[in-house]
Parts: C-alpha cells; sequence; structure tokens
C-alpha cells in the first residue's frame, strides 16, 4: 500500500493543469463575441453539466463558506458519481480546491492529491467522478453558486475519511497571494 503525502504545496489554478478533473470557468479562456447591444461580451460553452441518472434535475444551490487559513489538513475527500459539480463564486476573494485522480479500487488516490488556489473571477466544475474536498474559502468568507444533478439519495454524493490527514501548504517560489490585476 502507498502512503500518502504528508503534505502538499498549493499551486495556481490554470486551465491546464486543472483539465484532468474538470473546467475552469472564467471569462477570458475563450473566444467571446458581443452582446446585449455591445455592453457585455458573451463567452458561451465554458462547461458541460453531465447528468448519468434521468429524470434527476439540475439543483442550483448557494453555499456560505467559513474562511480558512493555510496550511489547512485535508481529512476527507468526495465525488459525485453521476453528476458534474460546479461551484461560481458570487461574493469571494480566494479559495482553495483540493482534488485527487480515482485509484483501481474506485476510492480517491491520495498520492495523487493536488490542491488549486482560485482567484476572484474562477469558477470551476468537476467532472463525473472526480475526488474533491469541499471548497475551502480563503481571506473572508464566501458564497458560491453550486449546480449539480441531485435528486437527495446517497449516491448524490459519497464521503471517504483520509487514514491520515494531509497538510495543504502555501506553494514555495510560487505565487500565492492574490495580485492586483
Amino acid at each position: 500500500m502507498t502512503r500518502a503525502p504528508k503534505a502538499i504545496e498549493v499551486e495556481p489554478l490554470t486551465a491546464k493543469a486543472f483539465a484532468p478533473f474538470g473546467d475552469v470557468i472564467s471569462a477570458g479562456l475563450r473566444d467571446g463575441e458581443s452582446a446585449n447591444q455591445g455592453t457585455a461580451t458573451r463567452f458561451d460553452w465554458c462547461t458541460e453539466l453531465v447528468n448519468h441518472r434521468p429524470g434527476v434535475a439540475a439543483n442550483v444551490s448557494v453555499f456560505r463558506s467559513v474562511a480558512k487559513k493555510l496550511p489547512f489538513e485535508v481529512k476527507l475527500l468526495e465525488h459525485h458519481p453521476f453528476s458534474t459539480q460546479a461551484f461560481l463564486p458570487m461574493v469571494c476573494t480566494r479559495y482553495l480546491v483540493c482534488v485527487a485522480p480515482t485509484a483501481r479500487d474506485g476510492g480517491p488516490r491520495v498520492t495523487g492529491l493536488r490542491a488549486f488556489l482560485c482567484q476572484p473571477g474562477q469558477g470551476i466544475n468537476y467532472r463525473v467522478g472526480v475526488w474533491h474536498h469541499p471548497i475551502v474559502a480563503l481571506d473572508a468568507p464566501a458564497d458560491f453558486v453550486m449546480v449539480a444533478f441531485e435528486d437527495g439519495t446517497v449516491n448524490d454524493c459519497v464521503t471517504r475519511r483520509l487514514e491520515a490527514p494531509v497538510l495543504v501548504k502555501r506553494g514555495r517560489g510560487r505565487k500565492t497571494r492574490s495580485s492586483k490585476r
């Protein structure tokens, strides 16, 4: 049995780095076109919403997250075996997204755990079945719109406790503080 890492470093969220786990949702990642009589730019098809259970409706919820600080201990991971799950920040500075690939037994492969630092204006959409930690607000409390296909059963969200916690800490030599745009 491979031992989980005791600590991992945060890395900046980029579309390329996050691609194995889902999509980054943000204006300007693809070409947009003028909309609303020239008062806006519209960026279409930013992510794919997937539902593998017929008759299950999309649930649009608001999550209010309390602020945490780095370093942060990851003690459990969850996944949604039949639905994508999107988080779109409403009121938010920075937040943390932790993801892991799926192991051969179907659980999370903790040795592949990664932590991404998300900046204002960046939302995410987890692919179906991607193991992840619940959203962690940094700096200040945060509100997120969450979109997933749910029917209120245990199959909406499956959780797994880790054998040992993994410490998520600031990256060395990487910019993990908000920068002025």
